[in-house]
């Protein structure tokens, strides 16, 4: 009788959450990893997107094992002790698999729910805010990357986006003041200095966006600002 075969490894298993997932943060599972790669979510999302990788990995391992667990009893081979053998094998590899999935299931409804409750409360739509045409303009300006520099000749200050925006120093100073943006001010104007959404100002951006749905709809993955400083350095 051959050995057991090693289990595959596999680009995601389709798990139990996924639905809850996608309905939390609006997207599907597929692009939350590929964002993921690049380093473009928010540590709240990455960590989900982390723990949730590890309940596919052990989806794929039961599926493995409940899988050799058919092929075993299906009379492909001899009914003898060496069968036997393997079957009780089987079935205690399958039973670990199952509790480590049952595991790594309950590390991501942990990293889940803090998306929902913000999902369901916290985001600026739900509260009844809601920013101008303007503003909506230079937050997604600034999501990209951005920096305050000083001109070394006026001394006039202004933020330059990654995309190549400029704005006024005064609608930075309006934006921090309504605490929708924040800058790393350990860095010297003159070299520039990052300019990143705050959390607010990226719900704020997320909601303005997000289109009218049914009650239930949920605001999209936002990217980290580590990323957008990240982005135009």
């Amino acid at each position: 009788m051959p050995p057991d075969p090693a289990p595959a490894a596999a680009r995601r298993a389709v798990s139990s959450l996924d639905h809850r997932i996608e309905a939390a943060t609006g997207h599907d599972v597929h692009t939350l990893w590929t964002h993921r790669d690049r380093g473009l979510l928010d540590e709240p999302h990455a960590r989900l997107v982390d723990q949730h990788r590890e309940l596919a990995q052990a989806e794929t391992g039961v599926a493995y094992y409940r899988t050799l667990l058919h092929r075993l009893s299906n009379g492909e081979f001899p009914v003898d002790g060496a069968l036997f053998e393997r079957i009780d094998r089987t079935v205690d590899q399958l039973q670990e698999a199952a509790g480590a999935r049952d595991a790594a299931a309950r590390q991501v409804i942990a990293a889940l729910e803090p998306i929902q409750a913000a999902a369901d409360g916290t985001a600026p739509a739900a509260r009844g805010d809601a920013i101008s045409a303007a503003d909506h303009a230079a937050l997604l300006a600034i999501a990209g990357g951005a920096k305050l520099y000083e001109h070394l000749l006026t001394h006039r200050l202004s933020v330059t986006t990654a995309s190549g925006t400029r704005i006024p120093y005064a609608e930075l100073q309006r934006l921090e003041g309504a605490g929708l943006v924040s800058r790393d001010t350990g860095h010297p104007v003159h070299a520039g200095q990052p300019v990143a959404l705050t959390g607010a100002g990226r719900a704020a951006l997320v909601a303005a966006r997000r289109p009218a749905g049914p009650p239930g709809t949920r605001p999209e993955a936002v990217i980290s600002a580590s990323t957008q400083e990240r982005r135009h350095r």
